[in-house]
């Protein structure tokens, strides 16, 4: 199992040129991925894409950038341009966000998500593998496009699905899910039983946890619920908190000494998780050092 660290989970308050000190920090750590929110901040494949021309080895995916503001011909090409700027290590992480953003904030319609996420995809994934498309859908209409870009051998698109509809689509269309608030019970129970139910018996399974190295266990789950309060309030993310047992986003994180979060990474690990995404929580002085250096000594082990 991989094992990564996501940058901007509660927010991404840092200058660029801290973000790229993170992405580098990440790389030096030992850790095989970042990940990097696309929020209300800074465009996560531009910012990861920075990374990239300054890292090395260590791969990059978003986590997630939405899809409705942004048509798939352009997004594709975005991508293509990262995976080709950084040796062909870039992830493609998408979602449809929150009816509360879509809707609500940018004005656009949220009135059939799986269709238009259907459509995306129709229209993405053949652009990503270097073919032409022609659509023609309810949500996209597309003829005869192909992106010509080159140095692009390889790009994974994994999609936020959660849902058993989007789960069924996503095994389908794409290669993966990036998960978020879904606990070890779930992802055990719900998420890969369902993939494989859908005929896909090797997706890349990211689960996106928030984390912290620390003996101060209580006051550390404090302050992760109030940092991720919101997450727990998103319908998609509530579902999974309630499918879990889980009254907030502090219910499921990872928090202890070495030996408690070793034994929950690896029991991700065992159950056939793909790719451990560590939201290392910096709830007090040296937390986020701490556990980033620890998450590093998992992978010299």
């Amino acid at each position: 199992m991989r094992i990564g660290a996501m940058i901007g989970a509660d927010g991404t308050k840092s200058s660029i040129d801290a973000v790229v000190q993170l992405g580098k920090d990440i790389e030096s750590a030992g850790l095989d991925h970042v990940w990097l929110a696309n929020i209300f901040s800074y465009d996560a494949i531009t910012a990861l894409t920075l990374i990239g021309r300054e890292t090395e080895r260590v791969r990059l995916g978003t986590a997630v950038t939405p899809t409705y503001p942004r048509h798939p011909t352009a997004l594709a090409q975005q991508a293509m341009t990262a995976a080709a700027a950084t040796n062909n290590r870039f992830t493609l992480g998408i979602g449809l966000s929150h009816k509360v953003v879509i809707e609500d904030m940018f004005g656009l319609s949220y009135a059939a998500p799986a269709k238009h996420m259907r459509e995306y995809l129709s229209v993405l994934m053949p652009l990503i593998r270097g073919e032409a498309v022609s659509h023609n859908g309810e949500h996209f209409r597309v003829n005869g496009v192909a992106l010509d870009i080159p140095g692009v051998e390889s790009l994974p698109v994994v999609v936020a699905a959660l849902g058993p509809q989007m789960i069924k689509l996503t095994a389908e269309l794409a290669d993966g899910t990036n998960t978020w608030m879904v606990g070890p019970k779930t992802m055990e129970e719900h998420i890969i039983p369902s993939f494989n139910a859908a005929g896909r018996a090797d997706p890349e399974i990211v689960a996106g946890m928030p984390i912290v190295l620390t003996t101060k266990v209580d006051a550390a789950k404090e302050a992760i619920a109030q940092q991720l309060t919101v997450y727990g309030q998103l319908p998609s993310y509530r579902a999974m908190l309630d499918r879990e047992g889980a009254a907030g986003p502090a219910d499921i994180a990872i928090v202890g000494d070495e030996n408690q979060l070793r034994g929950q990474i690896k029991r991700f690990e065992d159950m056939g998780v793909s790719d451990f995404n560590a939201a290392i929580m910096n709830v007090e002085d040296g937390a986020y050092e701490r556990t980033l250096e620890f998450l590093g000594s998992l992978k010299g082990a």
